[in-house]
């Protein structure tokens, strides 16, 4: 039996931790509030440090090794935010960091992690390659390898963001966050089951990245022989020992979200939250916006964090207005005469209807003789929005497609 990250474990890592770590805000969401049906909170780990809760379980480990260990450096793999929390930490106690990242991590995070100070090796296409190249560069060089979740010092670490929880909302009745290796979920879990056992908890997975499923099914760890989701931050192919032992034991529920949902919910988060969340960090926001009455309040969403690299959040941001049918697509045919054009647009202009993109097609065998064609990406309100404009578009003698 694995033993388990006690609540007496978080409470001596909070100790620590108190003036290094931010006690991130607890704030309300009245939008998703109205959807879920009672008071619905929003954890702000996108505020940390580093960006994500990851320097809380970085720091406590580090800060625990003896000085013989800091002096040989410690050594970790991450596709990003456990890259900066060790780099950060390692800055803070006095020690080098050496980082493995997968070649195609985030260039924000790489930037950011040098930044802090810590040695950076790009090294395979996953973050699976990456740690086996850490693993065997700790061994070589002696040096400490920092796991980015299956140790009981960083499940303890995470747990503080559950302790927090208590803290800020003492009668929480659902809790919601996201699980890649389940170092954060595990800390909180440990906490819940002591101090608030009637609190439902419930763990997020990518659905291209959802290892946690199969392992519980298993009794044990499985490794993913896939991964495909842009939330790199929660992209695992196989959870931890310690931190599966915990899921088994003290989650109530896992569940998993598709590309299209955590579009949605970051655009969600952009909008209505006025928060920078990744894709990782909206992962759980993403399942209540997906089912808000299976969530009873009052609900917490751990936004988990918040380093987005701008070209990601800019297609992330077009892909989630396409999917909340934000974007509409025409393709209209009409008599290719004077004022025809003119009328096209002045009826999406009385729609309140954006025009993005416009393309005025004459030349086309499947056209017939003094027609046109126009297609058009205009940005609306919603689906319903989108059916007015067609439905008017109709109205005023336009063939829509």
């Amino acid at each position: 039996m694995t033993a388990l990250v006690t609540v007496d474990d978080v409470r001596a890592a909070q100790d620590v931790l108190a003036g290094v770590v931010r006690r991130t805000p607890l704030e309300p969401s009245a939008p998703l509030s109205a959807l879920v049906g009672g008071p619905a909170l929003l954890k702000c780990e996108n505020l940390q440090h580093a960006g994500s809760f990851k320097p809380r379980g970085a720091y406590l480990r580090l800060v625990r090794l003896s000085p013989a260990e800091r002096a040989r450096g410690v050594v970790a793999a991450s596709a990003g935010n456990h890259a900066q929390g060790v780099a950060l930490a390692a800055r803070l106690v006095g020690t080098h960091a050496t980082v493995f990242m997968p070649v195609g991590a985030s260039l924000p995070k790489v930037a950011a992690t040098r930044g802090y100070g810590a040695t950076v090796e790009l090294v395979g296409d996953d973050l699976a390659e990456a740690m086996a190249a850490a693993t065997a560069f700790a061994e070589e060089r002696d040096a400490v390898y920092i796991h980015p979740f299956d140790h009981p010092d960083v499940v303890a670490g995470q747990g503080t963001v559950g302790l927090e929880i208590l803290e800020q909302c003492p009668d929480v009745a659902t809790v919601v966050v996201a699980a890649g290796g389940g170092g954060l979920v595990a800390g909180i879990a440990a906490v819940l089951a002591a101090e608030r056992p009637s609190a439902r908890l419930v763990a997020v997975q990518a659905a291209g990245a959802a290892a946690v499923p199969p392992s519980l099914a298993a009794g044990h760890p499985v490794s993913l022989a896939d991964l495909r989701t842009m939330a790199d931050g929660i992209a695992v192919g196989r959870p931890g020992e310690l931190t599966l032992a915990h899921i088994q034991a003290q989650v109530d529920e896992v569940r998993t979200v598709s590309e299209e949902q955590i579009s949605r919910a970051l655009l969600f988060g952009l909008e209505w939250a006025k928060m920078v969340v990744e894709p990782a960090g909206a992962a759980a926001l993403a399942a209540v916006l997906a089912e808000p009455t299976a969530f009873e309040p009052p609900v917490v969403v751990v936004l988990s964090g918040g380093n987005i690299d701008p070209l990601l959040l800019l297609r992330v941001i077009e892909h989630g207005m396409a999917s909340a049918g934000r974007y509409l697509d025409l393709r209209v045919r009409f008599e290719d005469r004077p004022g025809m054009l003119a009328g096209l647009l002045g009826v999406l202009a009385r729609e309140r209807a954006n025009v993005l993109d416009i393309a005025h097609v004459r030349h086309d065998a499947a056209l017939r003789m003094g027609d046109v064609e126009v297609s058009l990406t205009v940005e609306t309100d919603g689906p319903d929005h989108s059916h007015r404009v067609k439905s008017a578009l109709r109205a005023a003698g336009y063939s829509v497609d």
